[in-house]
Parts: C-alpha cells; structure tokens; sequence
C-alpha cells in the first residue's frame, strides 16, 4: 500500500513542478526581454542576438532590435553575423596555440626569443610563450607602421622598455596576441585565419565564422562603428587588424551567436563535438586552468578570462571556475563547467562611452540565463578545491 501511495505521490507532483520550472523559465526570458528592449530603447545598442545553451544544445535564442541605427536598418535574425572584435583572441588564436603545442610545435615555456630572433639582445631573455596568452609580458600597446605592420609590430615589441617584470604585471594587450598568431604562422607556415578554419572552425560546422568574410550578403552583417561614426559592414572595426589585411590574432573574427555556440559546446565537452575530437581533453583543462597575478587578485586562463577587471559577463549567479571573454563590438562569451551552462551576447553596440552600463547589461545578462537554465549548485572551496551538490 505504501509503495502505491509513495507512486502516486510522485504522479501528482511532477505536474506542479514542472509547471514551477516552465513559469521560472518563462519569468527569466521576461527578464532577458526587458533587459535587450532597455538596452536598445535607452540607445545602448541597436539591437543584438542572445543564445543559452548547455554541453547538449541550445536552450534559448532570439534576436533583439536591428542591425544598425539607421533609418532604414533591417531587423535583427539569430543568423546575423557580427565583427566579435577580441573573442577572436579566445575562438581562433588561443586554440590554434594550444593545438600546436599540443602537437610538440609549441611549449609553453618556450622564450619568445626562439620564434622571434628580433628578440635577441634587448633584455627579454625571461619572457615565455605564457606570458603573451596570459598578458602578463609587461608589454604595452603602441601604433604600428602602415608599411610591414607586422615587422613594424615584432620590432616595437622587441624593443620597446618593459614595465615591471613578467608575472609581476597584468597589462591587457593586443600586442601580446598579434605576436601569438604570427607565431603560428611561423610555426605551421599557415596563417591564422587558413590555420583555424581547417583546426576548429571547418570540424565544428561554424560556416559562418571567418576573417575577412564574404560581403557579397551584406544584408547579414550587423553593424559597427568606425571613429568618425560611419556604419561599418563585414569590415573589421579595429583599425591595428584592418592594418594587417584583416587576419590579426587580436581582433577580425566574424562569426555568428550559433557558431560561437557550438564552440561553447565544444568546450564544455572538454574538446569534442558530436563525437568528434575537436581538442584534446589536456589542451580544455590547460587553457581554462587559473595563472594567478597581481598578488592573486587577476585570474586568467590561456587567452581566457576567470577573474579580472574584464569579467562583467561572470554575473552573480556563475560558479568561481566559469571563465569567457569579451570584445570592444558588444560581444561576449561566458562558459561554466560546474553549471553545464554558457551565454553567448552578440550587439550593435552605440555607446562605447559607457562602458558601465554595458558591462552591467552583460552581467544582468548572465545572471537572469543562470536564474533560469542553471541546475541548483552549492558551490564551496576555492579555485583548487571546489565541491558541488
């Protein structure tokens, strides 16, 4: 009899809770929704694509706005492809890194000075291929030569005076990543763009992520801004990876919010994708591991970010060893291991004043998608020693 009771119990709650869910669920996308509308009605953005999704699929996705603040600009489709401005550091060149050194071609303590002999004789002896991908190099931006920019890029770098010594400064840098995805040029005799797309982008089936995209479908691009605020189409906005013809290690990449899905995918399943071994486990787990700086109040991973003055897209609601990036466009990505949970934010940003309002969009952003996908997790310990129930 008990156990009758005991099944019948369960057959009329799971109704009511599942209704619980569907009306939480429902709440959290009213939340996305007046978040996206505030965003765009207060000039913040024309309009942008957000996708949630876990290691399975996608489990929301919808398009806000338009594409442009112009007049006569087109609504805003799930498919739109946008500039995604620095994520390019952490979809493109920080996996073709690791490959390459996963495949012997690369260490991580490899001095800079073995790939760029430039390097030689200006006090740089101690500076290490893991210092470029976690910014912590101690080198500064600066403008390159319209004339062989990337030579004029190599020999700032090389001769510039550091400031401090490596691992004691955590400096974000573009020039850090444009000397890493010359390095792979130099080390598989591929370029970034041809090198990435046969590696990552090809196996996924991120057909639309390229540098240098088609623009014969101009219709599909999203707009940015150039300084003197002119709309900008399937162009790179930043100007130092329009100086190296579009294909630079910090800046270029185009992609859409499902391509940078299945790239999430791939990462929470720890370098496979639909049964294909896109990374290795090792190469997942080395770049989302903690480098610790500034006394340990920085945490980075390889390319990506954990904890730093750059990690709004965190929110309040993701466990201590999510990690992402941004991107100057309006973009950014936020993955969590612990939750099986990631957020992709795609805008045509219009306000890069203010930064503060943006970055809190992202962070409301992804607390209102973990609110409403995140499975109940009790998070405790530190970065080394994390529990979860």
């Amino acid at each position: 009899m008990i156990r009758y009771l005991f099944a019948f119990f369960i057959f009329i709650a799971t109704p009511a809770h599942a209704a619980d869910e569907a009306l939480l669920v429902t709440d959290s996308h009213a939340k996305v929704d007046q978040l996206m509308d505030g965003a765009i009605s207060g000039g913040l953005i024309a309009g942008g694509v957000v996708l949630v999704g876990d290691h399975a699929g996608v489990l929301f996705e919808k398009a806000y706005g338009k594409v442009s603040s112009a007049p006569n600009a087109r609504a805003m489709t799930v498919d739109t492809v946008f500039d995604i401005a620095s994520l390019t550091k952490v979809i493109a060149t920080t996996p073709a890194i690791l490959k390459l050194m996963e495949e012997g071609k690369l260490s991580l303590v490899d001095p800079v000075e073995k790939l760029y002999p430039e390097f030689y004789g200006h006090m740089k002896d101690d500076l290490l291929m893991v210092n470029l991908l976690t910014h912590t190099s101690c080198l500064d931006d600066f403008p390159l030569s319209s004339e062989n920019t990337m030579q004029s890029a190599v020999n700032g770098a090389a001769t510039q005076k550091m400031k401090g010594t490596v691992w004691s400064r955590f400096k974000y840098a573009d020039i850090n990543f444009i000397l890493l995805a010359d390095s792979v040029k130099r080390v598989s005799g591929k370029g970034l763009d041809s090198y990435a797309a046969e590696s990552f982008f090809r196996p996924l089936g991120m057909n639309d992520t390229a540098f240098n995209p088609n623009k014969d479908d101009v219709q599909r691009y999203a707009a940015t801004l150039d300084t003197d605020k002119t709309l900008m189409f399937g162009q790179a906005q930043d100007y130092v990876a329009r100086q190296l013809g579009g294909v630079a290690g910090h800046a270029g990449l185009f992609s859409t919010a499902g391509d940078l899905g299945r790239f999430c995918r791939m990462m929470l399943n720890r370098g496979t994708y639909e049964g294909r071994q896109i990374l290795s486990r090792r190469v997942v787990d080395q770049m989302t591991a903690p480098y610790f700086s500034r006394g340990g109040k920085v945490v980075r991973g390889l390319g990506w970010d954990i904890d730093s003055p750059y990690s709004s897209p965190r929110g309040n609601g993701f466990s201590p060893i999510s990690y992402g990036h941004t991107g100057y466009s309006g973009s950014s990505v936020w993955i969590d291991p612990a939750k099986d949970l990631f957020v992709v934010v795609l805008t045509s940003r219009l306000d890069y004043k203010n930064t503060r309002n943006f970055n809190e969009l992202r962070s409301a952003l992804s607390s209102a998608a973990v609110e409403a996908f995140a499975p109940a997790l009790t998070v405790t310990g530190g970065l080394s020693g994390l529990e979860y129930q």
